[in-house]
């Protein structure tokens, strides 16, 4: 096969990427053989279905006319933004895919400005024109206009724009004529995305992503630059300090379909994978060894965040989880650092207490939840954002945070992020949405989320990414309630919980089992308030009319993982096991 077109798709969350995706592979005739088939292949992590958002980039294969598209799916969040870059290393062209009402979003342009920087010709997707109140066409001149805004070359403003559902398998030059199928879009990359270039010479091929598994250790996967890859020959390993090593090629595999085929050798221009490097990082290029010529590295996003994972030391300790010692946890954090690029994990101050670092809260969480899902037991403490030192001055990271909220909570919004030292750069209404644009620290993002959501009675949708380090912008004001902690173990009491409701809010039910030091429920005032659930009521025959009522008890309130991590205080911890989330205060 000669012909390759690499293209990588581009999309905010939930605009549609991974089912366009899908429909290609369907389109494509990839899986024949199947009889039935799960939706969304390439989301095939829980996490992933769950919140409806790309977390790793994953590579198909499928072949259009005889004419083989590697099609690089990229994540859309911007807690992923390390992922990104990478991936667009590898293509020729990029979809654009934007949603018919919402229009380019934030995290399109950071994607978009990237793709343009390096050159890539882009085809713009106008998706879900199904949908009410849709405006694809005003869509297509705001997607102009961003290009413009980004400096885009005359070549990449004149880009072709289909319009289409991927969700019901559609594609169409024009917004009024409706068609059956998507091959519209399949034909528009064949002929507007140019042809993988074939270069002779020595071998360069750059490692741009990783995988692992236990069988075959570290997978490096890039695209080939020049020359051709073979199995079972000696290559040059350019590092990062300028330093060579010599490697051997053992086993070598092409894209294929949702899989990989084993081959002997592969082509320039085409993607791969190859085991049998062992010790390299991304960024390092493989070279033939009498001409080793590295090719620029790729930069990987610095993390913004960091948290501390230490073993679970609660008085519950082992009854839920599989893995519960520093061991297993040492072990499975380094393992992740072996995929997760954008994740970096130090040794504290003692053997079961682990720095991890990360590109934001969500970054982290997703990690914290694989690892319960999988029978660990840890706990974390809270969120604390990265800061740096130059010339004498304190630097903290900043970031671009862009909220599109009805117009009703606008002020709301505005009063939120400026208490938190944000400060408004645009504002402007789309329909019956306010756009607003800040820039504020990315301390003030933690446990934003949940008072936005609170506050515009769940319509505020809120985006961010990192734009620099800048110095420090002073106190940023924090939770201002105490914790109820309660004083006992046992099981928690209708009658107690009933006779401290006027003390605060209750984050557990009747009959659930507490400890002593667990933080149960936010006390209504500033300081942290001892509590005793496990006391009944003393049971004489004397009764009293009046007092004997039912008790009445308001719902406990539930955290997310990620609201947990975002409340809790500096002298808290976050136990996490396989089925339970509890706050506790840290002992001295």
């Amino acid at each position: 096969m000669n012909s390759i077109r690499n293209i990588a798709i581009i999309a905010h969350v939930d605009h549609g990427k991974t089912t366009l995706v899908d429909k290609i592979i369907d389109a494509c005739k990839v899986l024949d053989e199947r009889k039935e088939r799960t939706e969304l292949l390439l989301d095939n992590n829980d996490l992933e279905r769950e919140r409806g958002i790309t977390i790793l980039s994953k590579n198909v294969a499928a072949v259009f006319k005889g004419i083989k598209i590697n099609i690089i799916d990229t994540p859309g969040h911007a807690d992923f933004g390390g992922e990104v870059e990478r991936v667009l290393k590898m293509a020729d062209g990029v979809l654009l895919l934007v949603d018919a009402f919402e229009g380019p979003m934030p995290q399109t342009r950071f994607v978009t400005s990237k793709a343009i920087d390096l050159g890539l010709k882009p085809i713009v997707v106008v998706n879900k024109v199904d949908k009410e109140n849709c405006r694809p066409e005003e869509v297509q001149g705001d997607i102009f206009d961003l290009m413009f805004n980004l400096d885009a070359s005359e070549e990449q403003l004149d880009f072709i724009t289909l319009f289409g559902s991927s969700k019901q398998g559609w594609m169409s030059y024009n917004v009024k004529m409706r068609t059956n199928t998507i091959e519209p879009l399949l034909d528009a990359i064949i002929e507007n995305i140019p042809p993988a270039p074939y270069h002779e010479g020595p071998l360069q091929m750059q490692i741009t992503s990783l995988d692992f598994n236990n069988f075959q250790g570290r997978i490096g996967i890039g695209r080939v630059f020049r020359g051709e890859v073979k199995t079972g020959i000696d290559y040059a390993l350019c590092k990062h300090d300028g330093s060579f090593k010599k490697v051997r090629v053992k086993e070598l595999y092409e894209f294929e379909g949702l899989g990989r085929a084993k081959v002997d050798q592969v082509g320039s221009g085409d993607l791969c994978a190859i085991v049998g490097l062992e010790d390299f990082e991304i960024g390092d290029t493989l070279c033939d060894i009498n001409h080793p010529e590295p090719l620029e590295r790729i930069k990987i996003d610095e993390p913004t965040m960091s948290m501390l994972f230490t073993i679970n030391t609660s008085p519950f300790f082992g009854k839920e989880g599989k893995f519960v010692t520093s061991r297993h946890l040492r072990d499975r954090l380094f393992k992740e650092t072996e995929k997760n690029l954008a994740l970096r994990v130090e040794e504290a101050d003692r053997e079961d207490r682990f720095n991890v670092y990360g590109r934001g809260v969500l970054h982290l969480s997703v990690l914290i939840e694989t690892m319960r899902r999988e029978g660990y037991e840890l706990q974390v403490g809270k969120p604390q954002v990265i800061t740096k030192k130059e010339d004498g001055k304190l630097l903290e990271p900043i970031e671009t945070l862009v909220i599109d909220v009805p117009a009703d909570y606008s002020g709301k919004a505005i009063e939120l992020v400026t208490q938190r030292k944000g400060l408004l750069k645009v504002m402007e209404p789309k329909g019956d949405v306010q756009h607003l644009e800040f820039e504020i620290p990315s301390r003030g993002l933690i446990g934003l989320r949940s008072n936005m959501l609170t506050s515009t009675a769940g319509e505020a949708v809120m985006t961010h990414r990192f734009i620099r380090f800048d110095s420090h912008k002073g106190d940023i004001p924090s939770r201002n309630k105490g914790s109820l902690v309660s004083m006992e173990q046992g099981q928690a009491l209708p009658y107690a919980i009933d006779r401290l409701q006027d003390r605060g809010k209750f984050f557990i039910s009747p009959g659930d089992q507490i400890y002593k030091g667990q933080v149960v429920g936010e006390n209504s005032r500033d300081n942290d308030l001892d509590v005793n659930l496990i006391k009944g009521k003393k049971l004489t025959n004397v009764r009293a009319s009046g007092s004997d009522d039912g008790v009445k008890l308001a719902p406990p309130i539930k955290f997310s993982l990620e609201e947990a991590m975002e409340y809790i205080k500096e002298d808290e911890f976050l136990e996490v096991t396989p089925q339970s989330i509890r706050m506790r205060k840290i002992k001295n």
